[in-house]
């Protein structure tokens, strides 16, 4: 499995990334209609009809006040949804300064808003939890892992659509755009899950913030691939120093993993911890499958060798 140097294919140039790029970022005009439309629909369920007003002031504020700084995390206009701001400027600098206080961007319906919840799902990685299944699909080594091979690609997956599901989606063409420029920069990174065909077939991307990783969106295109490469993802930011996993909000599939709310305060308090140097770059896979695959709960990778240790004291 798991070194770069046993990637499926070589580095792309420049120049092809930017081609890749220009051909995945885009949506046709009955796309961007069904998006529209869903989203609409979606803001209009039962369960979510009482943020809209809420929502209607703030964007009616943003429009006569005209301020567009970074709102304050702790002022949120929506409790529900935790939005806080309009976003105005996805530039990278803006972006990373926003994550920084505990800001994350989101939309299926209207304009792109700030959000700042009351509480974070995250993972402290001594809670990891890995299933039987999951270890013997590692074991199994039938999937390739690698780390920020293919982001365009995996950005892409993690907006399509879903078996089952409506397809409504907060990762527009806007949003890749913004991502793969943090991408190029070196603080956003993905991990791609490949089986035996040399096909993509799993994978998901986040940013790193500091000591913390904000996960932002998985794909699955065969059982468990985004879990497989979810526990080595975690394996390796374990290990390499950082403190937490941001999952944003608590699924069934993630609590199951080990993942637990925290309040805002004590999420933003991680974001203050330094972070381990020498991140900000390309990723690679450093870690054998059978050494992810006997991961046990109440341990996190030793930043010396590849055998895992007891966890010590969480700094906040």
């Amino acid at each position: 499995m798991a070194s770069d140097s046993q990637a499926l294919a070589l580095p792309d140039s420049a120049e092809h990334i930017a081609d890749r790029r220009a051909a995945l970022f885009q949506e046709s005009a009955a796309e961007r209609l069904e998006r529209w439309a869903l989203g609409t629909a979606w803001a209009l369920k039962p369960q979510r009809l009482e943020s809209l007003p809420p929502l209607a002031r703030l964007w009616l504020k943003d429009t006569l006040v005209g301020n567009h700084a970074l709102p304050d995390p702790e002022r949120v206009a929506d409790p529900r949804s935790g939005a806080c701001g309009i976003v105005h400027d996805l530039s990278p600098e803006t972006l990373m300064a926003a994550y920084r206080h505990g800001l994350f961007t989101f939309a299926h319906f209207g304009p792109l808003k700030w959000l700042s919840l009351a509480e974070r799902c995250v993972l402290f990685f001594d809670e990891f939890h890995v299933s039987k299944r999951v270890r013997r699909q590692l074991r199994q080594k039938q999937y390739k892992v690698t780390f920020d091979r293919d982001f365009e690609g995996v950005i892409k997956a993690c907006a399509g659509r879903r078996d089952g599901k409506w397809h409504v989606t907060w990762i527009t063409p806007r949003i890749m755009r913004a991502y793969a420029a943090l991408f190029d920069a070196g603080h956003v990174h993905s991990f791609e899950v490949w089986n035996e065909a040399g096909e993509l077939v799993g994978g998901g991307y986040g940013m790193a913030v500091g000591p913390v990783f904000c996960t932002e969106s998985q794909f699955s295109l065969e059982p468990n691939t985004s879990k497989i490469g979810f526990t080595v993802f975690n394996w390796h930011l374990a290990k390499w120093g950082f403190t937490l996993n941001d999952g944003k909000w608590p699924t069934p599939t993630i609590l199951d993993m080990g993942f637990r709310s925290i309040p805002r305060s004590e999420f933003r308090a991680h974001l203050q911890v330094p972070a381990q140097p020498g991140k900000v770059a390309r990723w690679r896979v450093e870690d054998e499958i059978e050494t992810v695959a006997a991961w046990q709960p109440n341990a996190v990778p030793s930043a010396t060798d590849s055998e895992p240790r007891r966890s010590r004291a969480r700094a906040c």
